[in-house]
């Protein structure tokens, strides 16, 4: 078992690696910091202190509540749900594929060939706020539609087709990589250039990158088939990871997606049976682990990048920033560091909880059952167990953070979109109507919330890895108080000033 536990921990060190010297070599690129679009809004007043205090009393309270009724963990056996036909939902699943190939070509074009100004160009208002975000935010509410959009994944099908079978010239997917490059990948992608650099704000910028990384998809498909789309995706596996807290479970459609299409391709679409659509509560999928080390640092990471993301838009931040500045004696780059070692720490802090609450939970007998594969009394396995059980407080701060900025820029992108068809209207706000206590106070609910089913999801990894009672107790005491001081520390992020840079 040692032996194992160092070889499989030889991956995850060359990531770590990996890591900093690309943060580093990156960091030789960034101009300035710049997180969202924070110029001044309706939004950008802080929330109340009063109402940050009857958050955090809520979530503390709630915690007591539920754990003083602690037992098993409420699931559907009998769950509703509709089976949806096949040719309807095939014509949309197409509609929508093609839509968005469409919007994504549209984007680029307009990012290299129209005005360069972040306000007036399709590429700056559709990637990042509606692409990214507002897919992340869907995810949250009813599960990824990835594996549907994703225009690489396309545009290998159609090169598959094209050669009459699966293509994979270098041969299967390696396992040794399992979902390093997509967890790379999330931190230089999503942890420094969406949220570090000034990439959002320039069209020009933003066509590359989209351009760029398409390329590099759509190679690495070439090169090691299907496989490649799911694991080393970095938007593929960020939408499937906030799936597992969406009410709608359609895994039977999604996993067998790519099946069913060769199905219907051979048999002229005749069957009537499509993807079975389901309810379930919004921690069932977070009680199941994830595979890997490197799905779990993925996940970890980005719990941590969200937070570090609305903690750039602080004042607080912000005298942090010039405050290494000025110490280390660099430019810019010292937020890229910042956020660097920010999540090397908080990827050691999860480890530690985890492997603290194993200890505890364990208690002086190792248990053994569901949980007891791949070393499930060992650290690592209870890091692997426990990590998904966070992503509800990530989702909800995720959803309370962005969708102020994504419905904003779907209208100022619906805006752009009619003037272009030569349709005149005024400037269109979706979120005109909401007002300024309803905008707080919804931060505050999502928050508390995404922090009660993480708890419940946490108990019931507990209750599987170490049975009921005590052990159980003891093993949710180490990641109850981390989830306690995550939420409350997003509760606190959403309470301070908007900046910009």
């Amino acid at each position: 078992m040692e032996a194992d536990a160092r070889s499989s921990a030889r991956p995850a060190a060359s990531a770590v690696a990996a890591l900093v010297a690309g943060a580093v070599a990156l960091a030789a690129f960034v101009g300035r910091a710049a997180a969202h679009d924070v110029s001044a809004s309706r939004f950008d007043a802080p929330l109340p202190f009063p109402l940050l205090l009857a958050g955090a009393a809520v979530t503390v309270l709630a915690t007591a509540a539920l754990l003083e009724g602690s037992g098993s963990v409420p699931t559907l056996d009998r769950r509703p749900g509709v089976r949806l036909p096949t040719r309807p939902t095939g014509a949309l699943r197409t509609a929508a594929r093609g839509a968005f190939a469409v919007a994504v070509v549209a984007a680029v074009l307009d990012g290299i060939l129209g005005p360069q100004v972040a306000a007036e160009n399709a590429a700056t208002t559709f990637v990042w706020p509606v692409w990214l975000r507002g897919l992340a935010t869907l995810a949250v509410l009813v599960g990824s539609v990835w594996p549907t959009l994703s225009p690489w994944l396309t545009a290998y099908e159609l090169l598959c087709r094209l050669e009459g079978g699966p293509i994979a010239i270098l041969g299967e997917y390696p396992d040794r990589l399992a979902h390093w490059p997509a967890t790379l990948g999330f931190v230089a992608g999503v942890g420094v250039v969406a949220t570090l650099t000034v990439t959002p704000q320039s069209p020009r910028s933003t066509a590359g990158v989209v351009a760029g990384y398409a390329a590099a998809m759509l190679v690495g498909g070439v090169c090691f088939g299907r496989e490649w789309f799911r694991r080393a995706d970095v938007l593929a596996v960020l939408y499937r990871s906030f799936g597992r807290v969406a009410v709608l479970d359609e895994r039977e459609g999604r996993q067998c997606e790519s099946r069913r299409r060769e199905r219907d391709r051979d048999d002229g679409g005749r069957h009537s049976n499509g993807p079975r659509v389901s309810l379930r509560f919004p921690w069932t999928g977070c009680t199941t682990p994830v595979a890997d080390a490197s799905l779990a640092a993925f996940v970890v990471a980005a719990v941590y990048t969200v937070s570090f993301d609305g903690f750039t838009n602080t004042p607080e931040f912000q005298s942090l920033l010039f405050g290494t500045r000025r110490a280390l004696g660099v430019g810019p780059v010292a937020s890229v560091l910042l956020y660097v070692a920010g999540l090397l720490g908080f990827l050691v802090a999860f480890a530690c909880v985890a492997a603290l609450a194993d200890r505890l939970g364990r208690g002086t007998e190792p248990r053994h059952g569901a949980g007891s594969r791949s070393g499930a009394t060992s650290w690592r396995g209870a890091t692997l167990a426990f990590s998904p059980t966070v992503l509800p407080i990530a989702a909800a701060y995720e959803v309370a953070h962005n969708y102020p900025y994504v419905l904003g820029n779907l209208g100022r992108l619906a805006t752009l979109s009619f003037r272009a068809g030569g349709v005149p209207v005024g400037p269109i706000e979706p979120l005109g109507w909401l007002p300024i206590e309803g905008f707080w106070a919804s931060q505050v609910l999502l928050v508390v919330v995404g922090h009660v089913v993480a708890v419940v999801a946490a108990h019931g990894v507990a209750v599987r890895r170490y049975g009921g009672g005590a052990g159980a107790r003891r093993g949710h005491a180490p990641l109850l108080a981390l989830m306690v001081g995550y939420t409350v520390l997003s509760l606190w992020i959403v309470s301070r000033p908007v900046v910009s840079f």
